[in-house]
């Protein structure tokens, strides 16, 4: 299933890799704002926020609405929820095998030495 995903976890990720845009998803994780409330805490142009922007839309993690002059933006967190998936599954795999590497040193440990 995730598989099939891929294509839409790719451009999450690399979405995600850039600090201004996770600045964006942050602020938008605590509700909805225009393009030019995004803009004010960075220093660069209106059309490098709104390519930034573009880029978020098309990993789906932002939708954008016009009303009127203004452009407002949302988080999905839908989408979210698909690289929060991923990420878990590794993870789960990965305690797991810790936890039996663990166990094996614990009866590792546990064993008598043999004497040669």
């Amino acid at each position: 299933m995730l598989n099939q995903q891929s294509p839409n976890l790719d451009l999450m990720f690399q979405a995600l890799a850039d600090p201004t845009r996770r600045m964006m998803v942050d602020r938008l994780s605590r509700g909805p704002a225009s393009v030019s409330e995004l803009a004010k805490p960075f220093a660069m142009s209106l059309p490098a926020v709104v390519q930034h922007l573009q880029v978020l839309e098309a990993s789906g993690l932002v939708s954008s609405q016009k009303l009127g002059r203004v452009r407002t933006c949302q988080i999905q967190p839908e989408a979210l929820s698909l690289a929060e998936q991923w990420i878990n599954e590794r993870r789960t795999t990965w305690v797991r095998r810790l936890d039996r590497l663990g166990e094996f040193l614990a009866q590792t440990e546990d064993e008598p030495e043999s004497k040669t």
